[in-house]
């Protein structure tokens, strides 16, 4: 296993002084790469720790962790474990078993590095786990970034340290050291996808092909050289990400096809890349060419994609059911679906911030409220003679029509008095007769 501690390395998989969680389900390749790197860590100058995750699959899942805690005891190896509920969890998303499974283990690991109880996660994929990725992708349509599988590292994160050693070395360091491990049975269920092809597809191209996981796993290597150079050829920074959303300049769909082909997979992977295929991202690119504005497509996790003007948005899109009417009043107001307004008075003229608007308090009638647009709302804007529909406003504005439900307005019956955040009547605002101000600030939640 010489060559492992040679790919740690030369990857920079582990610095010095760094807390390493191994996963281990008690398999055969997590109890094998637990105990090495368990072995090499006065050599590397890190801690290990073991973390294992029930996922409530199996009804006897709960042997494996047993097994696992007292292998760790035996070896004096610190350790965590977990108890999910993938199949609550597939269900409740509409997930499939190995996709919630999934989401229910890197839920652990997230907690554990944002608790501090880990600064990286390390994950016994090897040789042959590469191959079957990348054929598996393949199969599945992926362009160059799936051909290029897995990466020793990800995220900063996730690191693989057995990535390049085949599974016949893991296998003989098991014996050498009189490890013993256990079978999931589930492994042997070729319903599931990898299974598939782990025990049917790669067996029956070994016998007609010598050292065909090598030159897959090869060919992986010689994509991601030409897939980073592509990469490094686009701006990301151009891109408005946030917490829910990615947004996408439109002039990127009139580029290269490989350039918004890796753009759309840069936005995808911001939330779950998982089942997004060739035929989404060709189905994504033609939205963008040819869909109206305020059109909206669903993909597969939920994910979906919106044409906003000038931008495609990707991401937790949703239109929201907002009905509550707020009586404008000074102090704050909680606007169920979109924030905080603050209303504040003032007999002198303040500093006015961003997200702030000052108003002159005697131009607002009593009856004022604050709600969200109805049909027939007109609109006054600052500086504009005579009024507009809202709608029209909007428009005028670019702003995005998944949005426009979602904004408070400030009304008395259709006559619209400010639009938060954004603008004001003309009839409410600050003139030389002013002698009542009123300081109106916008505050949105985080979602």
């Amino acid at each position: 296993m010489e060559e492992v501690l040679d790919y740690i390395k030369k990857n920079n998989l582990i610095k010095p002084g760094e807390i390493i969680g191994v996963a281990c389900s008690g398999g055969v390749d997590s109890i094998c790469l637990l105990h090495y790197l368990n072995s090499i860590k006065n050599e590397l100058d890190c801690e290990i720790v073991a973390v294992n995750v029930d996922h409530g699959i199996r009804a006897n899942s709960a042997l494996d962790t047993e097994f696992v805690m007292q292998f760790c005891k035996n070896h004096g190896i610190r350790a965590y474990k977990f108890k999910g509920e993938a199949v609550k969890v597939s269900k409740e998303e509409g997930l499939t078993l190995e996709q919630a499974a999934r989401k229910v283990r890197y839920g652990v690991f997230e907690t554990l590095i944002s608790r501090g109880l880990a600064d990286k996660i390390a994950l016994a994929h090897h040789m042959q786990d590469q191959a079957e990725t990348v054929l598996l992708n393949i199969l599945r349509g992926a362009g160059l970034n799936g051909a290029r599988g897995m990466e020793p590292m990800r995220d900063g994160i996730y690191i693989r340290p057995f990535l390049a050693t085949p599974k016949e070395e893991i296998m003989a360091y098991m014996d050498e050291n009189g490890l013993e491990y256990v079978e999931d049975e589930t492994n042997k269920d070729n319903t599931f996808s990898r299974n598939y092809i782990r025990n049917i597809v790669m067996p029956t191209l070994r016998k007609k092909f010598k050292g065909v996981d090598r030159n897959i796993v090869n060919f992986a290597s010689i994509c991601a050289t030409d897939d980073q150079y592509i990469q490094n050829q686009i701006d990301f920074g151009t891109l408005i990400v946030d917490s829910d959303t990615v947004k996408i300049p439109l002039t990127y769909f009139y580029q290269n096809q490989s350039i918004i082909n890796r753009v759309l997979m840069y936005a995808f992977s911001k939330f779950s890349q998982q089942d997004i295929e060739s035929k989404h991202i060709k189905m994504v690119r033609q939205f963008a060419l040819e869909a109206n504005n305020g059109n909206i497509i669903s993909l597969p996790n939920k994910i979906k994609v919106c044409k906003d003007y000038d931008y495609i948005t990707i991401g937790n899109i949703k239109k929201k059911d907002l009905g509550e009417v707020y009586n404008f009043k000074t102090g704050k107001t909680h606007v169920e679906g979109y924030g905080v307004i603050r209303v504040v008075n003032s007999k002198k003229m303040p500093t006015l911030k961003a997200h702030q608007h000052m108003v002159d308090a005697d131009n607002i009638p009593v009856e004022a409220v604050w709600r969200f647009r109805q049909e027939g709302d007109m609109f006054a804007p600052l500086g504009l003679n005579g009024s507009k529909k809202l709608k029209d406003y909007f428009i005028d504005k670019k702003i995005p029509q998944r949005m426009r439900d979602s904004i408070p307005v400030l009304a008395v019956d259709n006559k619209i008095l400010a639009v938060a955040d954004i603008e004001i009547a003309d009839e409410i605002k600050i003139t030389d007769a002013t002698t009542h101000f009123l300081k109106i600030s916008y505050e949105k939640d985080l979602f």
